[in-house]
């Protein structure tokens, strides 16, 4: 979803790496655009000067500057208060975060071998100074001193929230520890970072590496027109004949639920769900049993039984447990209506003649058929109506009606890549400047997989003056083609709108420190603001504003609204328990008490296994291409978005309730949420908003497993 403050995103690096050399800088270091003053429109990163071989001299040298700066707050003979402890702390290391939000992010959205070579060799210099910074006793005492007389000095909320915050990352990150103890963590913590370079870089190797090309016509038979172009256009770019699908979410998804030819259709499905799983180079079996056991280790050094336990200290659900209890209570009442949708679905494929045990590959095929014959939809009937562009006007608009936001394009603002396009968002009311916003839409081979929302600089107030934030959405959406300009399957509207939800979530921050200010809440609060603009998707008042067909120019048609609105509840119980499976699959990795080895297939079986359906695919796991917890921020934490699902779905009950365009409503929802990043804790947040902690009532409602 984005960055977040330094200390975690060294522990969380989520970059790749090859065997390649960098190129030395021969320029001064002063001559540098990573390090010199940014003189652009709104000291935006100077992407037109910025070359592979500026980053790691740059980073080298704010390095130094961090450590000079921290040694500044250990040396300061005057007694530890909040302002020469508490926040110098907070304000140190300002280059070095600048330099690292450009690169990481860079790293992630158009990466190299360049890159991913400097991502190796900055891991342990980070990792080192975090260590250092952390494990640092004099520094630590000073904090200490100051978080004991927290009840005793004037401090606002969100000072107290970012005391706590920095005294508890002290505590997490290893500030008691002493001899053997200290240094066997700095061992672990370095072999995290390099062991989560190493997973993510055989993750995005192996997925580039697989393609299908069809040569014979009538193996396309059944998928959409819209597909077939764009395949024809990946062969002409890699100059193959015939048409070229890869696993890339829009030339996947299309292939596995259209194609008629159930081998081909397998073949693509066991490539995609074996990536990093063959045996070879990019094999990641071994990183899995590395990372679990190093967190284990992690943990257990600190006095936890489990890294779960670790992490969820800072989450509102607190402890592994109620995670579980969580998990198996929502599986309870989504087992019984996902095993009808399965059963739903084979009784239809049998009754068009298919024969013998549904399959994992025949799942997407046969349940679209379903649908389209139930319900009378499918995404040719929708796809013209959201042409990309529109879409974006049409979300724009949305942001206009509830928070009065309008959005610039400013083509003055250097990019990464050519597909970047860049917005200005200012506030009309206040006539006030936001943010600035990135947008990169489309799929590359320099790209990871998947959709996120992060930063290249944090909302906060400096010396009086509020800095605003410079957000980054980065997604893979269907590409243009020489025939048709982008549009968008129902999926990636819906998508488009959760990673907007996070951009929101950043732009309209009103905080006064870094640490603080928008996405930098707990994991399991944070996907509220991304997944309650989900809910507008289906909205008439909302889709009528820009949803008219690409073509022609008419509106979306009324019955097709209703179609939408009625299949919206379709396979409710199966998608509940997939994303069940994901968190148990989670837990099973991040949640053990004692050091695993083995088989790393059987283990993902174990624990996942109350949330599987289909028949089990010997070789294909979720384990080794899971980057979200084991190379991203959510390890022990990926059941926060069915959790945020019952935010969401309670806290939208109010614009249901009220009008999904009320004032009164969404400017609640900026006040209490939005502009609060993490001031308070989540509930207090949630309760301001709402009224009351929020209930499972609204979403079972919504997913239809109850009246």
């Amino acid at each position: 979803m984005r960055k977040t403050i330094l200390f975690t995103l060294i522990m969380t690096i989520t970059s790749t790496l090859v065997a390649q050399k960098t190129k030395v800088e021969s320029q001064p270091i002063e001559k540098n655009p990573l390090v010199m003053e940014w003189n652009t429109p709104y000291q935006t990163p100077p992407f037109d000067k910025i070359k592979n071989e500026h980053y790691k001299p740059a980073i080298e040298y704010a390095l130094e500057v961090a450590k000079k700066e921290i040694n500044a707050i250990i040396n300061n003979k005057e007694k530890p208060s909040f302002e020469n402890t508490v926040i110098a702390l907070e304000r140190s290391g300002s280059l070095l975060t600048r330099t690292l939000g450009v690169f990481f992010n860079i790293n992630e959205a158009n990466t190299s071998d360049e890159l991913q070579k400097i991502a190796e060799d900055i891991s342990p210099m980070l990792t080192r100074y975090s260590n250092d910074i952390n494990m640092n006793p004099e520094l630590f005492a000073r904090v200490k001193a100051v978080y004991d007389q927290r009840d005793d000095i004037p401090l606002t909320l969100e000072q107290r929230m970012l005391l706590d915050k920095s005294y508890r990352g002290f505590i997490k990150n290893g500030a008691l520890l002493t001899g053997k103890d200290k240094d066997e963590f700095r061992k672990i913590s370095e072999e995290l970072s390099l062991t989560s370079l190493k997973y993510q870089r055989n993750n995005l190797a192996d997925q580039n590496a697989y393609s299908l090309i069809i040569k014979n016509k009538k193996d396309l038979a059944g998928i959409p027109q819209y597909a077939i172009d764009a395949a024809k256009e990946t062969a002409k770019e890699r100059k193959v004949k015939g048409w070229v699908f890869t696993l890339d979410y829009p030339s996947y998804i299309p292939f596995i639920t259209y194609a008629e030819n159930r081998e081909l259709r397998k073949e693509i499905w066991a490539a995609s769900n074996r990536v990093a799983n063959n045996g070879n180079e990019n094999d990641n079996k071994e990183n899995i049993l590395k990372i679990a056991n190093l967190r284990l280790r992690m943990a257990q050094l600190l006095g936890y039984s489990s890294f779960a336990e670790y992490a969820l200290t800072d989450r509102m659900a607190e402890n592994p447990s109620k995670v579980m209890s969580f998990i198996d209570n929502l599986l309870d009442a989504s087992m019984p209506f996902a095993k009808k949708d399965l059963e739903m679905v084979t009784k239809y494929a049998q009754s068009k003649g298919f024969q013998g045990e549904l399959q994992r590959w025949d799942w997407s095929y046969w349940q679209e058929k379903l649908k389209n014959d139930k319900y009378s939809i499918n995404p040719e009937m929708t796809k013209p109506y959201f042409q990309l562009e529109k879409v974006r006007e049409g979300i724009f608009m949305l942001a206009d009606k509830l928070y009065g936001l309008e959005f610039r394009e400013n083509k003055e603002i250097a990019k990464y890549h050519s597909d970047v396009v860049t917005y200005e968002v200012w506030d009309k009311e206040k006539n006030k400047f936001m943010a600035v916003l990135y947008m990169d839409f489309f799929p590359r081979e320099s790209k990871r997989s998947g959709a996120w929302m992060t930063s290249f600089r944090e909302q906060k107030v400096v010396d009086g003056k509020d800095i605003r934030p410079l957000i980054q959405m980065v997604c893979n959406f269907t590409k243009p083609t020489a025939k048709t300009p982008s549009l968008l399957t129902f999926d990636e509207y819906t998508t488009f709108l959760h990673e907007f939800g996070h951009c929101l979530h950043g732009i309209l921050s009103e905080c006064n420190y870094e640490s603080t200010s928008g996405t930098s809440v707990y994991r399991d609060f944070v996907e509220l603001p991304s997944q309650i603009m989900e809910n507008f998707a289906t909205e008439k008042e909302f889709l009528d504003l820009f949803a008219t067909h690409y073509q022609t120019g008419e509106k979306i048609p009324q019955d097709l609204i209703n179609k939408i609105n009625a299949s919206e509840k379709y396979l409710a119980g199966y998608m509940s328990v997939r994303q069940l499976f994901l968190g148990l699959v989670d837990m099973g990795w991040n949640n053990i008490s004692a050091p695993i080895s083995g088989d790393v297939e059987a283990i993902e079986r174990k624990s996942s296994q109350k949330a599987e359906l289909l028949p089990i695919v010997p070789g294909s796991i979720m384990s080794t291409q899971f980057g979200h917890i084991f190379a991203g921020g959510y390890a022990a934490g990926y059941y926060s978005y069915k959790w945020a699902e019952v935010l969401d779905a309670d806290a939208f009950s109010v614009f249901k309730e009220k009008g999904i365009f009320n004032k009164e409503v969404s400017n609640s929802f900026r006040k209490n949420i939005l502009s609060q990043g993490g001031k308070k804790h989540p509930m207090e947040l949630y309760k301001a908003f709402r009224g009351h902690e929020p209930s499972n009532e609204a979403l079972l409602k919504r997913s239809g497993f109850i009246k």
